[in-house]
């Protein structure tokens, strides 16, 4: 679907809150889920140079461009973009596999311009990465099957501390580690070494915004999709629909589905999306204003 382009009067206010940009430099912009980032990296790679990373864990799929807001041809073909669709649907992908994808880009000419909503690969490509071994697919089978209750109580209470116990994927996460590797989430991530890039060696910038405004921006999204042929895109998939695939959880594509195979209406389908993106942006900000408190805050919403 790509993203509208700005009006010249907010791309101005939004450039006069950015920190000075160095032609050397890699500029890093996180920002929850439709408060128009992609549009700033477009904006700064045209007027400073740059090629555009991807750092949002939806958009890697080649299988979604309309339903995971990914930057439309013509976007693409205004400046470089790395990174985008290049994952078949019925492969995972983990933060690990970003990093490493991500680490010979950061020398990159000329500089990246890396955009995203996952706030853990930005944690993990500026505060480092434990070296965790994958999982072999009969723990991640077993970890499928279960409840988000069963793999709470099967992960310890310090890890448990530090997690989101609302976000199932997170939560399997943990469990799937500690049962893979007998060694707790939180005792790997004391092991991490040392970051690839040193935040204090790019311009980090995070993306705020009134909670109203974004909302609205959230509102309009859905059927923005639907006049861009997300519905399409979804039933193009629906012979290879696996709920447990990662590329198959990005939000709006469970709801879709769910319309093709009759067991929603369309309206139905458009507030169930809406109010999951609601809530995977609130959880966003929540990370950003937590981890993200050095980068330099912009406030998409003046």
């Amino acid at each position: 679907m790509g993203q509208p382009l700005m009006a010249d009067n907010t791309a101005d206010r939004l450039w006069s809150q950015l920190p000075p940009i160095p032609d050397n430099k890699p500029v890093l912009i996180a920002g929850p889920t439709a408060s128009g980032k992609s549009a700033l990296a477009l904006m700064i790679a045209e007027r400073c140079g740059g090629v555009i990373v991807n750092a949002d864990a939806s958009q890697v799929y080649d299988c979604w461009r309309v339903i995971s807001a990914r930057p439309s041809p013509e976007d693409e073909a205004r400046v470089p973009h790395l990174l985008y669709g290049h994952v078949a649907c019925d492969q995972t992908y983990s933060t690990g596999h970003w990093l490493r994808e991500v680490t010979p880009l950061l020398s990159h000419e000329p500089r990246p311009i890396i955009v995203g909503g996952t706030g853990l690969y930005f944690t993990a490509l500026t505060e480092g990465m434990a070296d965790i071994p994958a999982t072999p697919p009969e723990i991640r089978a077993q970890a499928d099957a279960l409840s988000l209750a069963d793999l709470i109580e099967g992960v310890d209470a310090r890890t448990l501390g530090g997690l989101d116990t609302r976000n199932r994927a997170r939560v399997q996460r943990a469990w799937e580690v500690q049962h893979a590797t007998y060694r707790s989430l939180t005792e790997w991530q004391a092991d991490t070494p040392p970051p690839v890039l040193d935040l204090r060696q790019t311009v980090p910038i995070v993306f705020d915004a009134e909670k109203d405004w974004l909302l609205n921006r959230i509102n309009r999204r859905f059927d923005q999709m639907l006049e861009h042929g997300a519905m399409d895109e979804v039933a193009a998939m629906a012979d290879r629909h696996d709920p447990s695939l990662p590329a198959f959880k990005a939000i709006g594509v469970p709801e879709l589905m769910a319309c093709l195979e009759g067991r929603l209406t369309l309206d139905d389908a458009r507030v169930r999306a809406t109010i999951a993106t609601r809530q995977f942006a609130k959880r966003q900000r929540t990370w950003f204003r937590a981890r993200m408190k050095a980068w330099r805050r912009v406030n998409a919403s003046v």
